[in-house]
C-alpha cells in the first residue's frame, strides 16, 4: 500500500515522536511512505489531505496531530474540526483517512504517553481499512 503521512508541527515534541512510531510500523507492515508533509497545525491537516489524496499514487493517508486542552474551548473546535473535514475528504475520494490527532480536552502528559500508541494504529488502521475497502470491490 502506497501512503502519505501528514503531521502536525504543533506540540512537535509529541508529534515527533507519532511520526516516528506511524513509520516503524508501516515499514513493518510493508507500506511504503510516498511522503511526509509536516504542517504547521491540526486545522492545516484537511487542506494538505485533500492535495495528496488527488493524487493516483496515494492510496490512503494517515493523520497525526496533538490538540492539547488548554484554559477555553479552543481544543475542542480544534479536534472536532479537524476530524469531520478528514471523514469528509474520505468520503469524497473514496480513500481511508485515518484520524491519529489525539485530544481535545488532552493534557500534555497524556498526549505523550499515548503518542507512539497513536502514530501505531493511526497506520494500522489504514492498512485495515484499505483491505476491507479492497473486499467490497
Amino acid at each position: 500500500m502506497k501512503i502519505a503521512i501528514v503531521v502536525s508541527e504543533f506540540n512537535k515534541n509529541i508529534t515527533q515522536q507519532m511520526l516516528d512510531s506511524a513509520l516503524l510500523t508501516a515499514k513493518k507492515e510493508n507500506m511504503q511512505v510516498l511522503q511526509v508533509a509536516r504542517v504547521p497545525g491540526a486545522l492545516e491537516i484537511p487542506l494538505t489531505v485533500k492535495k495528496l489524496l488527488k493524487k493516483k499514487q496515494i492510496e490512503g493517508v494517515a493523520t497525526l496531530g496533538a490538540v492539547i486542552q488548554g484554559d477555553t474551548e479552543h481544543d475542542r473546535v480544534v479536534a472536532f474540526t479537524c476530524a469531520q473535514k478528514l471523514v469528509d475528504l474520505s468520503l469524497e475520494f473514496e480513500k481511508p483517512v485515518t484520524l491519529g490527532v489525539s485530544g481535545p480536552r488532552m493534557t500534555e502528559k497524556q498526549a505523550l504517553s499515548r503518542a507512539k500508541e497513536y502514530g501505531q494504529r493511526c497506520i494500522e488502521t489504514l492498512k485495515q481499512l484499505k483491505q476491507t475497502l479492497k473486499n467490497l470491490d
